[in-house]
């Protein structure tokens, strides 16, 4: 019977419906030294973002070789080591299309509540502070969207901002999307200097690294306000936090941390910061739809 191991949590019923189609699973989240013994028992790992596959634990797995299916829950798979994995056999794949529509709405979530200091009224409020002359925000209607990245969840952000009134600008580089003219394509410097809010939808791996440093903050717009939902580590906290000190940038909301979870007390208590705990794809539609791409996933492998 092919084993699973659930590290991070599943839809529900995605998992019934893994044990009515004749799969045994086993949802419990190990530590690193307790994985590297587990591994070796198992035909699949399922993760999300919690749990880490180095290379140590797929050398763990090669003792056995019964594990030939990585997933992740999720659009990047950057906490997996892929390409040593695949070179030694074992597949990785990832749900890219379930959780856009919920990020993207995240998105545009922190975007008002950046706009209209909904993240800071909420909690001055419960302490009996009544800052209404100091919390005169700004329309989204009119401003300038740059988007860093444009797949499927800036597309799906586009959208939505676009409806909104917002002018919509993006870099990728893959170049200019087809079929997308309603939008701007130019260059990182151009997008940089011109837009009036910022948000990234770009992997974070090894060779790209920091998108986002002090020298990228310095070619800004002088009161820009940035949101990432992406990953952690694309944008250098420290160079966030002296922008938003400086008033370089306005305010940001920040999903993804360098660490998780985060321990950078200048960001996470700083006052003009919006924060959520890596909630982008915490929907239960999303988990919903995550859940069957898994099930897919497994059944056509292994069928």
């Amino acid at each position: 019977m092919v084993r699973i191991l659930i590290t991070d949590g599943m839809d529900k019923n995605a998992i019934t419906k893994l044990i009515e189609g004749g799969f045994e699973v086993v949802e419990k989240h190990y530590e690193v030294e307790g994985l590297k013994e587990k591994v070796k028992e198992f035909d699949v790992i399922v993760v999300r973002s919690a749990t880490k596959i180095r290379k140590p634990i797929i050398d763990k797995a090669l003792e056995t070789k019964r594990l030939k299916l990585i997933i992740r829950g999720g659009v990047g798979v950057d906490n997996i080591d892929v390409n040593y994995a695949m070179e030694h056999g074992i597949q990785v794949m990832n749900t890219p299309n379930a959780s856009s529509i919920s990020v993207a709405e995240l998105t545009i979530g922190h975007m008002f509540a950046l706009a209209r200091y909904i993240y800071i009224a909420n909690v001055t409020m419960r302490n009996g502070e009544w800052n209404k002359k100091q919390y005169k925000g700004v329309e989204l209607i009119g401003k300038t969207l740059g988007l860093i990245g444009f797949g499927r969840i800036a597309k799906e952000t586009a959208k939505r901002a676009y409806a909104l009134g917002m002018n919509v600008i993006y870099t990728d580089k893959k170049g200019k999307a087809e079929g997308y003219d309603k939008y701007t394509y130019m260059s990182l410097d151009e997008l940089l200097a011109k837009s009036d809010f910022i948000s990234i939808h770009v992997p974070f791996n090894r060779e790209n690294g920091v998108i986002l440093g002090e020298e990228e903050f310095n070619k800004m717009k002088n009161g820009v306000y940035l949101i990432n939902t992406a990953r952690g580590g694309v944008v250098c906290e420290k160079a966030l936090v002296k922008a938003l000190d400086s008033g370089k940038v306005a305010a940001a909301a920040v999903d993804v941390f360098e660490e998780e979870p985060t321990r950078n007390e200048k960001l996470y208590t700083h006052p003009r910061v919006s924060l959520t705990p890596h909630i982008g794809a915490s929907t239960k539609e999303a988990q919903a739809r995550i859940g069957q791409e898994i099930v897919d996933i497994i059944t056509k492998f292994f069928k």
